[in-house]
């Protein structure tokens, strides 16, 4: 931080002072464990000594609050992959299930936002395609916190809705699917190469909000991977210039993302445990109707307060697949 030319790449700076600060924090935290272990057993050790058990309650409470502080840093050492702690870009696809569908991703929209509110992260959504009769057909937006990606990979999936459906006149119970695509946000020094010749790069015009140009000029860009048929738009940003450089930062992300699944797989096949990814194989479901129930079908962990999960409370759920895995 001390060279010279820190500052001139200003968006790696500030990646490297926050990456200092979270190590510097949690050095910080695991030392004041330490400190307070340690004046602990020297005044439990005092009180047998001078056989003085006065002090037990307090000595009992005290050990109780350190092991709750403790089991809530031990949780972190769950978040020790390569990308755990990257920011993280979450894509969101309507699926099988028409008007239902659109509607299922966007309240998993709603879901993941207040989830980012509660944890303090900031969200900037890049592109946006709005459902013609309710909700949406599909959403990428980028989540900027400490661990983001770590907490949000147990989301990457399918997601099932069984429901009344509002959108049905008959009241029909209805099943909706919605593909959850989660990616870490790559580091702009990482090393993944894309070659000019292997994009095609379209101009059009933004349909959303981002400035006076909106809907004036060709701002909005998509960046079409030639190799792979990968397609990503952004449109949010007030300059083509702007828009472009998201993009790419995306395509990059995604192309990272794939030859680390081709990695994992090739491994998985050798061991025979590979299964395709399908629309069957959801990783959650949730249920409103004939009863109230979410279910992770990967931990079996399950839970009845559908509201609140609705409304952002899916610690429990992330906890469960990170313990597990």
């Amino acid at each position: 931080m001390r060279e010279p030319d820190f500052w001139r790449d200003r968006q790696r700076a500030e990646n490297k002072s926050r990456r200092f600060e979270e190590l510097k924090e949690e050095i910080e935290t695991w030392n004041n464990i330490k400190k307070e272990n340690k004046t602990l057993l020297e005044l439990a050790n005092e009180s047998l000594k001078e056989e003085d058990f006065s002090i037990k309650n307090e000595i009992e409470d005290k050990l109780l609050k350190l092991k709750e502080k403790f089991n809530e840093l031990e949780f972190f050492i769950l978040l020790s992959e390569k990308y755990d702690k990257n920011n993280a870009i979450i894509s969101i696809h309507a699926g099988a299930g028409g008007v239902d569908a659109q509607d299922w991703a966007g309240m998993l929209l709603r879901m993941y936002l207040r989830y980012c509110q509660k944890k303090g992260w900031s969200v900037k959504i890049h592109d946006k395609s709005v459902g013609s009769e309710a909700g949406i057909k599909s959403v990428t937006f980028a989540i900027s916190g400490s661990y983001a990606f770590g907490f949000l990979k147990s989301e990457n999936g399918v997601h099932r809705l069984v429901r009344i459906s509002p959108f049905d006149a008959e009241k029909m119970r209805h099943t909706s699917f919605a593909l959850v695509e989660v990616i870490p946000e790559l580091e702009k020094d990482a090393e993944v190469e894309i070659k000019d010749k292997n994009i095609r790069i379209d101009t059009f015009m933004a349909s959303g909000h981002g400035g006076q140009s909106v809907n004036k000029t060709d701002s909005a860009v998509r960046i079409t991977h030639l190799p792979t048929k990968i397609t990503v738009s952004c449109q949010n940003e007030r300059s083509q210039r702007q828009n472009k450089e998201n993009a790419l930062k995306i395509l990059k992300s995604r192309l990272h993302q794939i030859s680390e699944k081709q990695r994992q797989q090739k491994k998985e096949e050798l061991r025979g445990e590979y299964h395709e990814a399908a629309w069957g194989n959801q990783i959650r479901s949730y249920v409103l109707h004939p009863y109230q129930m979410v279910k992770d079908h990967r931990t079996d962990y399950e839970q009845s307060n559908i509201e609140e999960i609705l409304d952002g409370e899916i610690d429990k759920f992330i906890e469960y697949y990170l313990r597990k895995k």
